[in-house]
């Protein structure tokens, strides 16, 4: 009997990190990979995170059972549009983009009802691997092990398929984190597209200025960290800002009253303010990274099972996958003939 089949598309350093992740685990599936740029589908695949790849997306796509969209946002919606007549039925796909309502949206509308569609967001930092290194080569086994995974499902979503979801994330290595969509986005935009939106905001003040030109040969580690957007394409972080619109302009209001107040406060030399403010963002900092490392335990996250039964019984036995949805798809057929 056929392998079941995982395709990726999108071998960058998160899509190719997942395919080293899957093949470390031993299950018994084939991994198909797709990028529109060649180089990466080949660093990919000699690296062994892809069993092949295709460089036709319809092709990648259309006899997977699990499909993973590591791409941009601002990719997603015309990917959906490309691969969803040509799906097939019972597959599951999941994607990795730091927005979930739009996408969300965007499954629901174009996806046809014969496949389920889980939105994923993986909470990794790059940075925490070889300095220097960009893209494929940043791929790693364990870039997930022990990060959070959100899970966003869509409301058509069966619980077996959002089950398969979660199970996708312990075998990776991650804590399965569900969110709703909204909450979701409104809790990222915070964290993660406001520094984007500070760091763009912080080199357009600085390199807009007549004095550039000198400011930035004593330009140190202190604006390398804080403008630091080099794994941000321009028409990523657009979409990013466009598709979060409301949760982004609402940070960006609080960030200015911020500003204002710290401005205030140096402008009338107020050391007491400045002191308790600095004090207490260090100390919240010192704390976020503290529960960080210890995986945020004993908060409200579910445990991850050691051995994730439902994945195993698809993709840890040749076969198992096809059979099974072989199965509800023939009791799918009994339910309309009646």
């Amino acid at each position: 009997m056929t392998k079941p089949t995982i395709t990726i598309v999108g071998l960058g350093p998160i899509g190719a990190s997942i395919g080293l992740a899957l093949k470390k685990s031993g299950g018994d599936f084939e991994i198909v990979g797709h990028d529109k740029e060649p180089t990466a589908a080949n660093k990919a695949r000699k690296l062994g995170a892809v069993d092949s790849t295709s460089w036709n997306l319809i092709s990648a796509t259309e006899k997977a059972d699990l499909v993973v969209l590591a791409i941009p946002i601002s990719s997603i919606r015309g990917t959906m549009e490309a691969m969803a007549p040509d799906l097939k039925q019972g597959c599951l796909i999941i994607d990795t983009c730091s927005v979930k309502r739009p996408v969300l949206e965007w499954a629901d509308e174009l996806l046809p009802e014969t496949v389920s569609f889980v939105g994923g967001n993986p909470i990794v930092n790059l940075t925490e691997l070889e300095p220097g290194q960009s893209g494929t080569d940043l791929a790693n086994e364990d870039l997930f092990k022990n990060k959070l995974f959100c899970l966003c499902p869509s409301i058509r979503t069966s619980p077996e398929s959002v089950q398969l979801a979660a199970d996708l994330t312990a075998t990776l290595g991650a804590q399965t984190y569900f969110l709703d969509a909204d909450e979701h986005d409104g809790l990222v935009a915070g964290v993660e597209h406001l520094p984007l939106a500070l760091s763009a905001a912080l080199l357009n003040t600085v390199t807009q200025t007549p004095g550039w030109r000198e400011m930035r040969k004593v330009a140190g580690d202190t604006f390398m960290r804080a403008s630091d957007l080099s794994e941000s394409g321009a028409d990523a972080l657009r979409e990013i800002s466009l598709s979060n619109a409301d949760n982004m302009v609402r940070w960006i209001d609080d960030a200015i009253r911020k500003l204002y107040e710290l401005r205030n406060a140096v402008r009338e030399s107020d050391e007491e303010y400045l002191t308790q403010m600095f004090d207490e963002v260090l100390e919240s900092r010192t704390q976020w990274l503290a529960d960080k490392a210890r995986g945020f335990a004993g908060e409200d996250l579910p445990k991850n099972p050691e051995t994730p039964s439902y994945w195993k019984s698809l993709f840890g036995v040749g076969g198992g996958f096809r059979r099974r949805r072989g199965e509800e798809q023939e009791a799918d057929k009994k339910k309309r003939t009646r």
